[in-house]
């Protein structure tokens, strides 16, 4: 028995612009088709997977809650990590790079518009022979 991978979080956002554009330009993540539901929101995709769902709460009587909850992180198997680092730099994102001790485990950290800390897994190995 197994509960599977990760299939996708959510976000309710009141800044749903700014939220979108994040997972766009930081993540490069892509804005697709998301179902007809009675609110407004969007799906941010990775390889074709749904992986982000926001929900807009600027119209609702919901404030914005000021940290992620009882969240700590969310986490996402990513590759290109060098790549990454340096496209952080060139956006001027704010981020944290680790190694996981043992070396095996590459990490970066950073937090969306909303005050999600995200968190980005790279298998050392297989980055040290792309």
């Amino acid at each position: 028995m197994s509960v599977g991978l990760l299939d996708h979080y959510n976000v309710r956002t009141a800044n749903l612009a700014e939220t979108v554009s994040f997972y766009e330009t930081v993540l490069g993540l892509e804005n697709g088709d998301r179902p007809n539901f009675a609110f407004p929101g969007a799906w941010m995709y990775s390889e074709g997977r749904a992986v982000v769902h926001l929900i807009d709460i600027s119209n609702m009587d919901e404030a914005p809650k000021s940290d992620s909850g009882a969240i700590d992180h969310v986490a996402f198997v990513s590759t290109g990590f060098e790549a990454m680092k340096a496209h952080l730099e060139k956006t001027g994102y704010s981020y944290e790079a680790r190694e996981v001790p043992g070396g095996k485990l590459w990490q970066i950290f950073l937090r969306d518009p909303n005050g999600v800390l995200l968190e980005l897994n790279y298998d050392a190995a297989a980055e040290n022979t792309a």
